[in-house]
């Protein structure tokens, strides 16, 4: 029974405190969005742990915590992959330049996104399918799934990166050429994140095993956290953070994956469900079931 209902419980206490953030300013705001942060990554995590076992969770974290550090202490160091940008101390202790909490907010977001995209490359209907042999058909499939995984969590960064930069979170050196309505930022992050999501969705699942390429009725509260990220960005960033054209980028970009998403579940809910497993199907992604 803990096992269902706890990420609920977690996902329930972030919602909350996610409510929170545009009621607050100053420090509380950044104690808050430290808090947030680790509930996140609590969730991720604890999910993988609860539903996959320990090898998926270490992959996890190995990848998404591990690799985010070491990508972030690359970056703040070299300007690379993301370009030159600094931290400020608001968002607690650092390492080698980098908050703690930052490879968490990468981990807290990665494993929601993996799922996602695996949930999206099902068999029509939800009706189990045998996994591909090996060959062109599984590697077409597995490209297919980094790419919607890396898509998924990379465009998250729209939203993020303007509001933190408007908090004072951090800084960008030299900015240069940015998106149209996002003049804090440099395209060169966003390209950044793409190629770092890529390498991480590709470890991810061989580290984590097969455990990590199958979705059920598990993984609904983690399909609860992505389309919540989604939708209460939008509306923060429109409505109460005064930031209408991430919230426009956002939407846009993060709804690739968050619009297909919501309407395979919306169908499957209508259908009555799936009772069993998930599984993949050689012929990609289908965003239709």
């Amino acid at each position: 029974m803990i096992r269902r209902r706890l990420p609920w419980a977690l996902l329930a206490v972030l919602v909350l405190a996610q409510i929170c953030y545009p009621l607050t300013d100053g420090p509380l705001r950044a104690r808050l969005t430290v808090a947030t942060v680790g509930l996140g990554y609590l969730l991720s995590v604890g999910h993988a742990l609860l539903s996959r076992g320990p090898r998926t969770a270490a992959a996890l974290v190995a990848v998404a915590t591990g690799g985010g550090f070491a990508v972030e202490a690359v970056g703040v160091a070299t300007g690379v992959p993301f370009g030159s940008y600094d931290y400020s101390g608001e968002l607690g202790p650092k390492v080698a330049g980098v908050p703690l909490i930052i490879p968490l907010a990468w981990t807290w977001m990665a494993w929601p996104a993996w799922l996602a995209a695996v949930r999206l490359s099902t068999a029509p209907g939800g009706q189990p399918a045998a996994p591909p042999a090996p060959g062109p058909a599984a590697g077409r499939l597995a490209l297919r799934r980094i790419a919607l995984a890396a898509t998924g969590l990379a465009t998250w960064d729209l939203f993020l990166d303007p509001q933190m930069v408007a908090e004072g979170y951090w800084r960008w050196r030299d900015v240069g050429w940015a998106l149209p309505g996002l003049p804090g930022v440099p395209v060169s992050n966003y390209l950044g994140w793409l190629l770092f999501a890529v390498l991480l969705m590709s470890a991810l699942p061989a580290l984590a095993g097969p455990a990590a390429t199958v979705t059920d009725g598990r993984d609904t509260p983690m399909f609860a956290l992505y389309l919540w990220t989604y939708a209460s960005s939008v509306l923060a960033h429109a409505v109460f953070l005064g930031l209408p054209a991430s919230a426009l980028w956002g939407a846009a970009g993060m709804g690739v994956t968050a619009v297909p998403l919501a309407a395979a579940l919306l169908r499957a809910h209508r259908a009555g469900g799936p009772p069993r497993p998930w599984r993949p199907q050689p012929s990609g992604v289908d965003a239709t079931a």
